[in-house]
């Protein structure tokens, strides 16, 4: 699930924080099953899930610049 950067700028701070936490829970399963040996997991799964942090973390990083 790609997240758009001007989907997230819509959301509040706190959908932002939840949807951040959602997103570094889901990760470190990932990250977990992975190490298990559970190959079902794809690296590209990984790959997004670090990506949509990255995009959730430039946002409220442009919210705080602003404030």
């Amino acid at each position: 699930m790609a997240m758009k950067a001007s989907s997230l700028r819509e959301q509040t701070d706190e959908e932002l924080q939840n949807l951040m936490e959602e997103t570094r829970s889901e990760l470190a399963n990932v990250r977990m099953m992975q190490r298990v040996g559970d190959g079902s997991q794809s690296p590209l799964k990984m790959q997004t899930l670090r990506r949509d942090v990255a995009r959730i973390k430039t946002v409220m990083q442009e919210r705080a610049a602003q404030a």
